[in-house]
């Protein structure tokens, strides 16, 4: 399991975190499976506050751990798309839950925000 090999982890929450942990592997795999293939200027217009060199990094460690699939045509120039693989996808339920409590977190605390407002 490409970098993962060497580590050991004390529970499963702890395995799955490394894999999805960071707001950029999350947000990868967030646009991959809701949007499909993509190649990598896509993603890089997606997500505009990577770098090249950290989406480089974040896509090569999806690879490794066999959640994201890299496959490289052979064009001049190269073509390079990526997408999810069955074990990505197996992940959005966990990625759209992690939305959901954010959403209904954001609405909490801005209600609360207008409330206090309200009442100075």
């Amino acid at each position: 399991m490409g970098h993962l090999c060497e580590k050991t982890f004390n529970c499963e929450k702890e395995l799955t975190l490394s894999i999805i942990g960071g707001k950029w592997k999350m947000l990868i795999m967030w646009h991959l499976g809701k949007e499909g293939t993509k190649r990598f200027g896509e993603l890089k217009s997606m997500i505009p506050e990577i770098t090249h060199r950290m989406l480089v990094s974040q896509l090569r460690e999806l690879e490794e751990d066999l959640i994201v699939y890299r496959e490289i045509y052979p064009v001049v120039p190269p073509k390079v798309e990526y997408s999810l693989t069955k074990r990505g996808e197996s992940l959005m339920p966990i990625l759209e839950s992690m939305h959901e409590w954010g959403k209904e977190y954001m609405e909490t605390i801005l209600k609360n925000q207008i409330e206090k407002t309200i009442s100075l």
